[in-house]
């Protein structure tokens, strides 16, 4: 593991070129003692590519590098080992490595990534500590950047919920960053644990957390932003997450408040609307592949949660109706096209199912299921 932790630390190399060169060559150790006549035979190489790995190959105490990683008790997990999360490892551009302190996420296991201001308001902190709490305490496992506000809420909140927790660091894992985390950092160790893709000692730069972000997001099935600013860190997270192909949610606030500024937005371009814990788990598990992640017990509590009226049978028309919808606002012209009713009879039956108690209008026009 020695020669993979070298091929790491070559960090001039794009992670995506070192696994094409690690491919190409078979191992680390064989990239390590690589010759010069044989780079110049990967044509993906760039001759800067070809002379930065040469030099590398020129330290002599890699084998006390590797042991002092031993000492700190950080493990090493290229891309290709199968410890490796297989969400990330399915995403572009992933890391072609991961320095981990403690455990790794579990694949077979729900994932949701809470982040948000780091300046957060009382509302933010108070909706990141119970949304992380109530998901954590049913199973899903929650990832955060532990740094200030929201995130560092999140992760006391899913310690708080008895369950598992993971912080992705801007920063070596065996720094602690912000220093104020420093009892949130050696919880996580023992409910979770700490990843990052930096070399440990390094320092938190500006440039390392939009590539961190990317990690955050694509460690989870589903991205909660709980407070943004217009421009900020969360709002690069949540491009990532939809590019990663993850759900993103955002809880609204007051339209004059700068710190909900970023995640009204997000709902006004299609983000889900983070209404509660309890409606965002139901509506995570209406997935079977997401439904599968959860413990069997959670599935069953899960169920038995729901509302008596939720089971009840509806007329035909109200049952079409109401399946169609959900915690996402839909309007009239996507209801009339997905249940092929009648515009009389569609009006009709949101009028009844509204006096029933079983959807609400939140807007002039949409409709969601009413809890």
């Amino acid at each position: 593991m020695k020669y993979e932790y070298w091929l790491a630390c070559v960090r001039p190399l794009a992670g995506g070129k070192k696994e094409k060169l690690r491919s190409r060559a078979g191992s680390g150790e064989a990239v390590y003692y690589i010759e010069e006549k044989r780079l110049q035979e990967m044509e993906f190489l760039t001759e800067k590519d070809r002379q930065v790995i040469l030099s590398f190959q020129k330290k002599k105490d890699l084998s006390t590098e590797y042991g002092r990683l031993l000492e700190k008790e950080i493990r090493l997990v290229p891309c290709h080992d199968p410890a490796y999360p297989r969400r990330l490892r399915e995403c572009a551009g992933h890391p072609y490595a991961l320095f981990v302190k403690g455990r790794l996420p579990a694949d077979d296991r729900l994932s949701v990534a809470i982040v948000g201001a780091r300046q957060c308001s009382a509302y933010g902190e108070r909706q990141a500590l119970a949304f992380a709490e109530y998901l954590a305490g049913r199973g899903v496992q929650v990832i955060s950047g532990m740094a200030r506000g929201v995130d560092g809420a999140a992760g006391r909140g899913a310690i708080n919920g008895g369950g598992d927790t993971y912080a992705v660091l801007g920063s070596g894992v065996d720094v602690c960053y912000p220093a104020q985390n420093r009892g949130l950092y050696g919880d996580i160790l023992k409910k979770g644990g700490i990843l990052s893709e930096q070399l440990p000692g390094a320092a938190p730069r500006r440039e390392n957390f939009p590539a961190r972000n990317r990690i955050i997001s694509g460690l989870a099935d589903a991205v909660l932003v709980l407070e943004a600013r217009e421009r900020s860190g969360s709002l690069i997270t949540a491009d990532m997450a939809l590019e990663q192909g993850r759900d993103v949610y955002a809880l609204p606030g007051p339209v004059d408040s700068p710190l909900s500024r970023g995640c009204n937005q997000l709902i006004r371009q299609g983000a889900g609307l983070l209404i509660g814990p309890e409606e965002l788990l139901e509506e995570l598990v209406s997935e079977p592949a997401l439904a599968a992640l959860l413990p069997g017990r959670m599935r069953g509590k899960g169920e038995c949660e729901k509302s008596d009226k939720n089971k009840k049978v509806l007329e035909s028309a109200e049952n079409i109706v109401y399946s169609c919808l959900g915690l996402y606002p839909r309007d009239i012209s996507s209801l009339l096209e997905e249940t092929a009713l009648a515009p009389a009879v569609l009006m009709e039956t949101l009028v009844a199912l509204q006096i029933k108690g079983y959807v609400k209008e939140i807007s002039k026009g949409y409709y969601i299921r009413a809890e």
